[in-house]
């Protein structure tokens, strides 16, 4: 089955075109086309509170622009979802009108317990031993979503107003990181070992950068490194020698300064990086709905 999945985030908007595959028993996502457009509606929002006439226009254009691409891949169907700064934008509801009067979207605007709960569902395709505990960490633009995992399902879960985007902006909440550092001092307290698991297009960069291959864990003390050699070089170095793109190059250095602290604050070592996210997510859950009526 075929799907599209479209992440309006507060950093990019990302268009996943993805076919599901059941063999064995075992679910699996393959990813068609990836399609992602640094429309960064966090850099209004999270200044002005409201997202600008430019963001919405770009928008509604990328937004246009997408539905003819899963269009011609002829998808079974498709789901939109906007996150953190859809969420706190004062002009949402016009900004959604206005979308879909141009490109006749539909957009679902998700709180964090829903934006956990699409990630979390990405973790039955990760392979991964369900008898242990796992700490999921998300980071996006506007927020950060931790989860807890135990014997293959979520016992906590919560939503901070961390993200990269919030932070370039310096408009982080006094008392946020306090508080995220308790939450997570306190869900993993008598855990036996927990493991990480990092998803974000940030940390799967990183990976990138650490030559790590699918089932690789990311040591915390290489994380150090990495994100120490990333905040020594400029905003324009980071562009020329490591050939990132613009809206990469600024918001990588704060989102590893989240995925460490989170880290630390949890006594974990050693974290995961499958490289998927929030659309990836989106897509099992149409194929769930899909299969469940089916069945």
């Amino acid at each position: 089955m075929r799907y599209a999945a479209i992440d309006i985030g507060s950093n990019a908007v990302r268009l996943l075109i993805a076919d599901i595959v059941e063999y064995d028993g075992l679910v699996t996502l393959k990813k068609l086309s990836l399609t992602r457009v640094p429309v960064r509606l966090g850099s209004s929002v999270f200044e002005t509170g409201a997202i600008s006439s430019t963001k919405a226009k770009r928008l509604a254009k990328t937004m246009k622009a997408f539905r003819y691409l899963y269009e011609v891949y002829e998808v079974k169907d498709a789901m939109v979802c906007a996150t953190s700064a859809m969420r706190e934008a004062t002009n949402s509801e016009d900004v959604i009108k206005r979308v879909k009067d141009f490109a006749n979207i539909d957009i679902r605007v998700i709180d964090g317990e829903d934006e956990a709960n699409f990630i979390f569902s990405t973790f039955e395709t990760q392979q991964v031993d369900l008898s242990k505990t796992y700490l999921y960490i998300d980071v996006g633009g506007g927020s950060t979503e931790i989860s807890l995992l135990k014997n293959g399902e979520r016992v906590a879960a919560k939503s901070f107003k961390i993200g990269t985007v919030r932070i370039l902006k310096d408009k982080v909440a006094a008392g946020a990181w306090d508080e995220m550092k308790a939450w997570v001092k306190d869900v993993v307290k008598g855990e036996q070992e927990p493991i990480a698991i990092g998803t974000g297009g940030n940390i799967n960069r990183m990976s990138k950068m650490m030559g790590m291959k699918f089932g690789d864990f990311m040591h915390i003390d290489a994380l150090k490194i990495t994100h120490k050699h990333l905040q020594s070089m400029s905003y324009k170095e980071r562009i020329s020698k490591l050939r990132m793109r613009p809206d990469r190059a600024d918001v990588i250095v704060p989102a590893g300064q989240i995925y460490i602290q989170v880290l630390q604050h949890a006594g974990i070592h050693e974290m995961l990086v499958p490289k998927v996210g929030l659309s990836d997510g989106m897509v099992l859950s149409m194929y769930h709905r899909d299969y469940d009526f089916k069945a």
